[in-house]
């Protein structure tokens, strides 16, 4: 069977870490009567093995810009402006907006692969799982043979954890779990370099979560892929990503290493997700906080800060105009709050 030569295994995420995907200026909007500006000017950089969350509440843009990206919008969502560059080890730049017909099927699954939200409910129910396994090879990668794309069906289920003599069941024979891990293969079948996952945990127990996270985990570790972690939930990124993007109203409020994060966030959102959930160990109880307020109405204009209506630490200047991302001590950690800017003389407490 002819496969692609195995990628070196990737260690965590550094700073020195190549760059593999560049997204620049990225602004989604959907069509309609009142356009709705789902994603704006949004700019992320991602690493080779690296981890990247993308958090934020439902209705933020998380899962608007995984699909611009893998470029699976459909009307009336269209992209408005911005770019997403790939870029090959050798430092060769793929100019992904710019692929169509056939460079694009061979781009996706090769390159990039993404495994939706409620991807357990996403395979077709009257298809067996070895059915929908061969579909996404014969689509993707049609030199391959019968026997070769049987073959590498079972390795595909063997990798995630599954017993091979599952393809000739149906997606209602499967657990929960199980479902979500062929949904893991399928992404996986020809070891893409960039893996976006869009709630991959939504609907499963906590055990299970944990299983199929650590699974990811020792996957990316032995194939040395990319991760974009797209989820509302903050807690489970702090123990998987190297990096967390926080998004707000279609746009990036903060962006930090984990750690940095965690220790001293920035934007006063960042500060609220983080106080809307409890701790597992500590000397004493934590009173938790919710955020009030509805975030905005994306089909309207915005004046200022988008987060202003429900922040806190507001300011005159934070309904006058819209803070910049910015870096406020000159490190590569981003926020975009009035806050941390210079000329403003205040920061948050």
């Amino acid at each position: 069977m002819t496969r692609p030569a195995p990628r070196p295994t990737v260690p965590p995420h550094t700073v020195l870490s190549p760059e593999i995907l560049r997204i620049s200026g990225l602004s989604v909007d959907y069509a309609g009567d009142r356009r709705v500006h789902a994603v704006s000017d949004v700019d992320i950089v991602l690493r080779r093995g690296e981890i990247l969350g993308l958090a934020g509440e439902s209705g933020c843009g998380k899962s608007t810009l995984a699909y611009a990206v893998n470029r699976l919008l459909r009307p009336p969502a269209e992209v408005v402006s911005g770019s997403v560059v790939f870029r090959e080890p050798d430092g060769t730049e793929i100019d992904v907006f710019a692929l169509d017909g056939e460079p694009l099927r061979r781009f996706r699954w090769r390159k990039i692969a993404m495994v939706f939200q409620s991807a357990m409910n996403s395979l077709n129910p009257v298809l067996t799982i070895r059915s929908q396994l061969h579909d996404v090879l014969i689509a993707h990668a049609p030199e391959m043979s019968r026997t070769d794309r049987a073959a590498r069906c079972t390795e595909l289920l063997e990798l995630v954890g599954v017993d091979p003599a599952r393809q000739a069941g149906y997606p209602h024979e499967l657990s929960g779990g199980m479902r979500q891990r062929v949904m893991i293969a399928m992404a996986l079948a020809l070891e893409p370099e960039i893996m976006f996952l869009d709630e991959p945990t939504t609907a499963l127990d906590v055990v299970v979560q944990r299983d199929i996270l650590l699974e990811i985990d020792a996957l990316r570790e032995r194939l040395g892929f990319a991760i974009v972690f797209i989820t509302h939930d903050l807690s489970l990124l702090l123990e998987i990503s190297d990096r967390i993007v926080i998004m707000y109203a279609g746009r990036i409020v903060e962006q930090a290493d984990t750690a940095r994060l965690l220790d001293r966030p920035r934007h006063p959102y960042t500060i609220g997700l983080l106080e809307s959930f409890p701790g597992l160990t500590g000397p004493r109880r934590t009173d938790l906080h919710g955020i009030p307020g509805h975030p905005p109405d994306l089909a309207q204009p915005i004046h200022g800060c988008s987060y202003a209506p429900r922040c806190p630490f507001q300011r005159p200047c934070c309904t006058e105009r819209r803070p910049v991302l910015s870096s406020p001590d000159g490190a590569a950690d981003l926020v975009a709050c009035h806050a941390h800017d210079t000329t403003t003389g205040w920061e948050v407490g």
